[in-house]
């Protein structure tokens, strides 16, 4: 028996390479985090689009994988033990296939440490407030007349900004020399609030040279621009 035939999800968006990592997604920052990182890492996946435009992520198929109804998620058919594991959360997947392909974290265990505090960084403060800006700025928030929310959500991006624009002095890396998953979160998110959300010139970008540096050679690499577009958007 096929192991993923135990996972509802897989009724909708049926394997075609059951043996290889199923990931459930959409070119979204959140999302082409794992889709970078499977590329980065070269381990075997297959990539199934959850359309937003459809309430994919709303679906029972969908939910019976992540009840949080967000992408990505994933299954890996050989997960710890040789059995199959089920996850959700961007952050825990990318610590996940650190772990598994023995990459992109560091031996050393206060560097790992260190490593993580900046993944988490991203995952409770860049993340949600750059996204912030891209609702009040791009989307249905930018209909609102009252403009303080906006300013808000505004200001503390440029403070996070600002704190990264510190870190990177004299790094090539957020680390470092090394390119980790701290890497891999935080510049999909970098890179969508100047480009997708077009904030660049609301949160003064161009303030914030070593960014520029950094994300340029982010977009630089073929992993990078590869993962960028995966999976691909239904009609693209």
């Amino acid at each position: 028996m096929n192991p993923l035939d135990a996972f509802p999800i897989t009724r909708r968006w049926p394997a075609r390479h059951p043996d290889r990592i199923q990931l459930y997604s959409l070119p979204t920052p959140n999302g082409v985090k794992v889709s970078i990182m499977l590329e980065e890492t070269g381990l075997p996946y297959e990539a199934h689009t959850v359309s937003f435009d459809a309430q994919d992520q709303l679906t029972p198929e969908f939910l019976s994988l992540n009840p949080n109804n967000k992408i990505p998620a994933l299954i890996d058919p050989d997960g710890p033990g040789g059995q199959p594991l089920p996850l959700w959360e961007s952050g825990a997947i990318l610590l996940y296939l650190a772990e598994k392909s023995g990459r992109f974290m560091p031996a050393e265990a206060a560097l790992r440490w260190q490593t993580v505090q900046w993944l988490m960084f991203q995952m409770g403060a860049v993340g949600p407030m750059f996204g912030q800006v891209g609702f009040f700025h791009k989307f249905a928030g930018k209909d609102y007349e009252d403009k303080r929310p906006r300013d808000r959500y505004v200001n503390e991006a440029r403070r996070l900004l600002a704190v990264l624009e510190g870190r990177m002095k004299g790094r090539a890396w957020i680390m470092g020399d090394d390119y980790t998953v701290a890497d891999i979160a935080t510049w999909p998110w970098v890179n969508n609030l100047v480009t997708f959300y077009e904030a660049a010139d609301l949160v003064g970008w161009s303030d914030f040279g070593e960014l520029q540096r950094v994300r340029a050679a982010f977009l630089e690499r073929p992993a990078v621009q590869r993962g960028l577009a995966i999976p691909p958007r239904h009609g693209a």
